[in-house]
C-alpha cells in the first residue's frame, strides 16, 4: 500500500494504482476522452492532467500511478487551465457540426466541451483535407471528425488483431488512417463494427440505410417484412431510458407497426432453422470422419466469415454451408411466405434489424439471392439505425402496448434466443444434436458450460458414446488465436462456435454505445432469462419449424433446403484473395 493526499484528502491504495483509479476512490472524478480501461491508456489527449506537488510538468492521470508520498491537485488552477486549453485544441481539428452529427447527445467530446463551460475555441480550425472513405462501404470514417484518440487502432490490434488502423503522417500533420491499403473498401476488414462502440466521436459510423428503409415503406406496392434479431431485444431500449421488461420485441413490434411496416418477425424463427440444418450437417460430418474437415465452424458471423476468408483462406472449406438467420429468413420470406401471402417475391422488401455492420455486407452478397434473384435480405439496419427511425417517428415506446409477431414466422424457441450471446449457438446446436441421435431431449441446460464471457472456452460432451471436443471463441483475437493453435497441431476439435465481436452478438458494433463500458454481460444475462423461462427450448420442438419443414422444405439438408438455406463460401472473394 502506499499513501498519498488529493484534494487534501489522505487516501491510501495499492501499489501501481493510477491516479484516475485512486481518484475515483474517494469520488473525485478526473475527465478523461482517449482512456478505455485495460485497453488505452496512452494520455494521448491530454485531458486527464492533474498537478502534483513537486514536479515541474502536469502528469496524466490514466497512465501515471501513485506513489508514496504524492500530493495530488486535480483541481487546481493550472491543471483546470490545461485540460480547457487541450480540448480547445481538439475541437480546433473537429467538425463539430453536432446538430447533424448521428453521436450528438452522446459525444464524449461534446460533453466534456460542456462540462468545461467552452463556449468557444480561441484556436483557427485546422480540418485535414484528405477524404478516402467510400459511402457504398458498411463502415465510414470521417477523416474530419477524428481527435486522434487511438481508440480504434488499439481495439482493431490488441482486441480483434484485424489491423486495419494505424498512425499516418507525423506532427501536426498526423492522423489515423488504414494501414497499407489505399481505402477501407479494399483492407481485410471484418465489419466488426468495434472501432465505431469504441470512438469516443462520430468519426466512425455504420452506413445509414434507414432511408432505404424508408423508400420501401412508403412505397404502397411494397410489402415491407422485418425480422429482428435476438440480441436487439436486450439493447434497442437502453437510448430510452427502458429495462429488459419493457423493451420487448413485441413493444419494438408495435413501433415498427406505427412506423408502416406491415409485418414484424422474430429471426429467432431461422435461428432455429439454422440450429436444424447445420446440427444436421455436423452430424453428417461425424458420421463420415473420412471425408470431411474437422473442427467444423459455425457460419452465423458474417464478420467472422469475412476475417477467416482474409485471413485463414485454408480454413473456410471447414466452415458450415448453413446460412445465417438473417439470409436463411430472406430465403424463406420470399419463397414460403409469398407463397403464403399469395404475393409476388419480388413484392417484397426484406428489412433485417441486427446488431451488427458485417450483416450489411452479407445481404448485398450477390451469392444472397436464392429465392427470386433479387436480394433475399433488401437491407440490413443496426439497433442504432432503428433506433433513429423510432425518434424520427416521434414516438416515445414507454406510452405503447405491446403487439404480438405476425405468425407463422414470429415464433422462436429460448434456444434461438440464446443465438445473440457468445456460446448460444453452440447450445442450441447440441441441444438438437442429441435429440437426433438419441431421440429424446436432453436436460435444455445441460450444455451450459459453454456460456460466459471467456474469451475461449473449452469442454468436451459425451453425445451418445461418442465425445465430442468443443471450442466456443469470441472477439477476433481470440478466432485468430485458436486458428494458429489449429495450424500448429497444438488443440484439436470437433465442433467450433465464433463470434467476431467480444461477448457475441450482444456486444455487437451496431449495439447502443456506452463510452468506455461494454453491456455485453448485462445483456447476455437478458437472453439466459429468457430461454429459461420459455416453455420452447429446444429448436426442433417450434411448431412452425416443423410446419415448414412438412408443407415446403422437406427434411433439413434436403434438396430444397440446400439450395435455400445453405451457401457456397467461396462465391464471393475478400479483396486481398485470390
Amino acid at each position: 500500500m502506499v499513501s498519498a493526499t488529493i484534494d487534501n484528502i489522505k487516501i491510501e491504495v495499492p501499489e501501481n494504482t493510477t491516479i484516475l483509479d485512486a481518484a475515483k476512490k474517494i469520488g473525485v472524478r478526473i475527465p478523461t476522452l482517449c482512456y478505455w480501461k485495460d485497453l488505452n491508456d496512452i494520455g494521448a489527449c491530454r485531458v486527464c492532467l492533474v498537478e502534483v506537488e513537486g514536479y515541474d510538468r502536469l502528469l496524466t492521470a490514466c497512465n501515471n500511478v501513485v506513489e508514496e508520498g504524492m500530493v495530488i491537485r486535480t483541481d487546481s488552477r493550472r491543471a483546470k487551465r490545461a485540460r480547457k486549453n487541450n480540448v480547445q485544441l481538439i475541437l480546433s481539428q473537429h467538425k463539430d457540426e453536432c446538430p447533424t452529427c448521428v453521436r450528438s447527445g452522446n459525444c464524449s467530446l461534446q460533453t466534456l466541451a460542456n462540462t468545461m463551460n467552452l463556449e468557444d475555441s480561441p484556436f483557427e480550425k485546422e480540418l485535414p483535407a484528405i477524404e478516402k472513405s467510400d459511402a457504398s462501404f458498411p463502415l465510414i470514417r470521417d477523416y474530419t471528425k477524428c481527435i486522434k484518440c487511438l481508440r480504434c487502432i488499439q481495439v482493431c490490434d490488441k482486441i480483434q488483431h484485424v489491423n486495419v488502423w494505424d498512425v499516418v503522417n507525423s506532427g501536426g500533420n498526423s492522423t489515423v488512417d488504414v494501414a497499407d491499403y489505399y481505402t477501407l473498401k479494399e483492407s481485410d476488414c471484418a465489419l466488426c463494427g468495434q472501432c465505431i462502440t469504441h470512438c469516443p466521436v462520430g468519426a466512425l459510423v455504420e452506413r445509414d440505410d434507414t432511408e432505404v428503409a424508408l423508400h420501401a415503406i412508403y412505397d404502397e406496392n411494397k410489402t415491407v417484412v422485418v425480422q429482428i434479431a435476438p440480441a436487439i431485444r436486450t439493447a434497442w431500449g437502453e437510448p430510452f431510458g427502458m429495462n429488459a421488461e419493457e423493451a420487448t420485441i413485441e413493444r419494438l413490434a408495435s413501433c415498427l407497426k406505427r412506423i408502416g411496416v406491415d409485418y414484424v418477425f422474430d429471426t429467432n424463427f431461422t435461428a432455429d432453422l439454422t440450429i436444424m440444418e447445420e446440427a444436421n450437417e455436423f452430424l453428417e460430418r461425424v458420421k463420415d470422419r473420412s471425408a470431411s474437415r474437422f473442427p467444423m465452424f459455425t457460419s452465423c458471423c458474417p464478420g467472422w466469415v469475412r476475417f477467416i476468408k482474409s485471413h485463414y483462406p485454408e480454413y473456410v472449406d471447414n466452415l458450415s454451408s448453413a446460412k445465417s438467420p438473417q439470409q436463411m429468413f430472406g430465403a424463406v420470406a420470399k419463397s414460403y411466405y409469398a407463397e403464403i401471402l399469395g404475393k409476388d417475391p419480388k413484392d417484397i422488401f426484406v428489412v433485417s434489424i441486427m446488431p451488427c455492420l458485417a450483416k450489411k455486407h452479407e445481404c448485398a452478397i450477390p451469392a444472397m439471392n436464392d429465392a427470386c434473384g433479387d436480394p433475399d435480405v433488401d437491407v440490413s439496419l443496426t439497433t442504432r439505425e432503428v433506433d433513429r427511425l423510432i425518434r424520427m417517428a416521434h414516438i416515445d415506446p414507454k406510452l405503447l402496448e405491446d403487439t404480438p409477431l405476425d405468425m407463422p414466422l414470429g415464433v422462436g424457441s429460448g434456444a434461438g434466443n440464446i443465438f445473440g450471446a457468445t456460446g448460444g449457438v453452440m447450445e442450441a446446436a447440441l441441444r438438437t444434436a442429441y435429440f437426433a441421435v438419441t431421440g429424446k431431449n436432453p436436460d435444455p441446460d445441460a450444455f451450459k458450460d459453454v456460456r460466459g464471457m471467456d474469451g475461449w472456452k473449452e469442454v468436451s460432451f459425451d453425445l451418445a458414446g461418442t465425445t465430442l471436443r468443443i471450442a466456443v471463441v469470441n472477439g477476433l483475437g481470440n478466432a485468430d488465436n485458436l486458428l494458429k493453435a489449429l495450424k500448429h497441431r497444438e488443440v484439436m476439435y470437433d465442433f467450433v462456435e465464433v463470434m467476431a465481436c467480444p461477448g457475441g452478438c450482444v456486444g455487437g458494433g451496431g449495439q447502443p454505445i456506452h463510452d468506455g463500458y461494454s453491456m455485453k454481460q448485462e445483456r447476455a444475462d437478458v437472453l439466459y432469462t429468457q430461454d429459461k423461462n420459455s416453455n420452447l427450448r429446444f429448436s426442433h420442438e417450434n411448431p412452425s419449424i416443423k410446419a415448414i419443414y412438412e408443407d415446403y422444405l422437406g427434411e433439413p439438408l434436403s434438396e430444397k433446403s440446400e439450395h435455400l438455406l445453405h451457401t457456397d463460401h467461396h462465391a464471393w472473394k475478400m479483396p486481398n484473395e485470390d
